[in-house]
């Protein structure tokens, strides 16, 4: 990523960045005072100033000068830079350490570019010029590693399916594990996959075999640390399998591992950010595909922990590997807490819209902390309803349920999900509508969002240790 740092004072040969309201002396606070000042966040009024230095002035927006509303700031801001420049922008007396953050991860994550992508990384520098540095410095390593989480989130997720089989994927997880003490990775591939029928019986029609991640961070000098175990739907290209999608439906696919690309991103960052929680990230990994040994509708399926499922429909794949990868945590991980993240049903764009994603929890207060930190993180969410009287739709002549039961898509899902995680306190977030943006959109870029890193960051930042 492209520097953010801290210094002392303002340089003229550098662009200058600054927010409205902020007073600057001389001339060019003069020029700033008489300006009609954006109010709203994001917006940007560029002041020109040939011959002089320095050469331009950019005033942005900042609202209520909240944490949002610098995140939005900063967004328009990286945007009105050169990919070269250098800036400095100044931080006026008495901004909080939240909306420096907020600040930061606008910048980083609207500069943000796929690894891939044909055009090359941005090679400027940002700086910002505050009083208060110590607090400052916090706010831009929290800010850094919540950016990353999510650049990786979104590179992973913006990897076409024809490189990013189920064994690619795992060896990104792998090498990215490497680089950071105290984290343990194991991939289960084969014959070691036999109890996880699900997992099997959905990446069978694929010549690309499936694949169980397991990444996991312990921090070191916290006795009895508490656990919280992370679920993501990582099918890396979903056809809709023998229930094929349609060509529109099925264009976007290769985003269908969203899921598991934000909790392995949010694992990697609790390394980074050295939390004193203990986190595991589950991903199950597939490729739906069709093909003579694909499942099919009518198909009995059993689980990890023994129980059938009888697939109705298998382009709701999702929830049958997810189910697997839920009774494997409950059964080998002893979790305190397991959260679930999955792009998982088109129902949740049709009731939230594409900037918010289905929180579904029977835990009130563990509903409302992931609220917070998702309200925080600008992820958006919407608790649903897990009605008892549905149960009944899920039943099934031939097995214990069936996958795919008529009623609200993704209040089903949630609720053929709810069998499967023990009895650890669980939250289920359906995010396959933000999980991808078509346009440009504050700190989103056009194609994968991230959606959830951020999320899961914040949320894990507030646990306390021991459990």
């Amino acid at each position: 990523m492209f520097p953010i740092g801290l210094t002392e004072a303002l340089d003229e040969q550098r662009t200058w960045i600054v927010p409205a309201g902020a007073v600057l002396p001389g001339d060019i606070g003069a020029e700033i005072t008489a300006l009609s000042a954006p109010d709203k966040p994001g917006e940007i009024t560029v002041l020109p100033r040939p011959l002089r230095r320095p050469s331009r002035v950019i005033v942005a927006g900042t609202g209520d000068g909240d944490e949002a509303a610098w995140r939005v700031a900063g967004a328009a801001i990286v945007r009105a830079l050169d990919d070269d420049e250098h800036a400095r922008i100044a931080i006026p007396d008495g901004t909080s350490e939240d909306a420096v953050r907020g600040l930061a991860e606008g910048l980083w994550l609207a500069g943000y570019r796929y690894r891939d992508a044909p055009e090359p990384p941005r090679s400027g520098r940002i700086d910002l010029v505050g009083a208060d540095h110590p607090a400052y410095a916090r706010a831009l390593a929290q800010a850094h590693a919540t950016a990353t989480a999510t650049w990786l989130a979104r590179d992973l997720t913006n990897t076409p399916s024809s490189v990013k089989n189920p064994a690619w994927f795992a060896d990104q997880v792998v090498a990215e594990a490497a680089t950071r003490p105290g984290m343990t990775v194991t991939v289960l591939a084969g014959d070691q996959l036999e109890r996880f029928g699900g997992l099997r019986a959905v990446g069978a029609g694929s010549v690309s075999p499936p694949r169980f991640v397991e990444l996991s961070w312990t921090p070191s000098g916290v006795t009895s640390p508490r656990h919280v175990v992370l679920v993501g739907k990582g099918i890396t290209f979903d056809t809709g399998g023998i229930s094929i999608k349609p060509r529109d439906g099925m264009k976007l696919m290769k985003k269908d591992m969203g899921g598991a690309a934000a909790v392995i991103a949010a694992t990697l960052a609790a390394a980074d950010l050295q939390l004193p929680v203990r986190v595991t990230a589950l991903a199950p990994l597939a490729e739906n595909a069709i093909g003579g040994s694909a499942f099919r509708p009518g198909d009995v399926i059993t689980h990890y922990d023994g129980s059938t499922s009888e697939n109705t429909n298998s382009d709701a794949e999702g929830r049958i590997v997810l189910a697997d990868a839920l009774a494997y945590a409950a059964d080998r991980l002893q979790p305190d807490l397991v959260l679930n993240l999955a792009t998982l049903t088109g129902a949740n764009a049709v009731a939230l819209g594409k900037r918010t994603a289905a929180l579904y929890s029977p835990d009130d207060e563990l509903a409302a902390a992931l609220a917070a930190a998702g309200d925080a993180a600008g992820e958006k969410m919407w608790r649903l309803p897990l009605p008892g009287d549905y149960v009944e739709y899920l039943r099934s002549d031939i097995a214990d349920r069936v996958s795919a039961p008529q009623g609200p898509g993704s209040v089903m899902a949630a609720l053929f999900l709810r069998d499967f995680f023990g009895d650890a306190t669980w939250a289920h977030l359906d995010m396959s509508a933000p999980s991808w943006a078509e346009a440009p959109d504050a700190e989103l870029t056009k194609g994968a969002t991230g959606w959830g890193a951020r999320t899961l960051i914040r949320y894990l930042s507030t646990l306390p240790g021991q459990s």
